[in-house]
């Protein structure tokens, strides 16, 4: 995964610290993913899992619909995620993290990859997932049939910072 290579404006908003950006989308719990078809795009906000070793998001998604369909004839997807500090009142700012990314996105299909992808997302949005985990691990590999899940295999970025 490497730096977008467009040109930021306000280069004192970027963010390049690895940890900084690690942070950044292990606290965010939505990002914002646009894809396009013919010309038409289209956008959609989803919650996420983050895997700070793959480098990648993953999603859990329906077994049909207009993102598979999109997907399967143009992979390529600009995300964003926010982490929005609220406006400041009678100072005309806006506290925020962001960070661009760019990549291919597919259908998990893999088995052991589907696993990795749940237990990921898990991971990522329960508060307390070793108490999930401990209540229902049984149903896991269960449930894993009827589980479907993209990901977002990350290749360029930008973060930013706002005061």
């Amino acid at each position: 995964m490497s730096q977008a290579p467009y040109h930021m404006r306000r280069t004192d908003r970027r963010v390049a610290d690895p940890l900084e950006i690690d942070r950044i989308l292990r606290t965010g719990r939505y990002v914002t993913v646009g894809l396009a078809r013919e010309g038409e795009p289209y956008v959609v906000t989803l919650s996420y899992g983050f895997d700070d070793v793959e480098r990648r998001l993953y999603f859990h998604v329906a077994h049909e619909g207009m993102k598979l369909d999109i997907i399967a004839e143009n992979p390529r997807a600009c995300a964003t995620v926010v982490l929005d500090g609220g406006y400041t009142t009678g100072e005309c700012e806006h506290p925020f993290e962001s960070i661009v990314m760019r990549g291919t996105m597919r259908v998990v299909d893999d088995a052991e990859e589907k696993l990795h992808a749940i237990r990921t997302l898990v991971n990522h949005l329960e508060d307390e997932p070793a108490e999930y985990w401990a209540s229902r691990s049984w149903e896991l590999e269960q449930r894993l049939g009827g589980f479907r899940a993209l990901a977002l295999d990350i290749e360029s970025f930008d973060a930013k910072r706002g005061k």
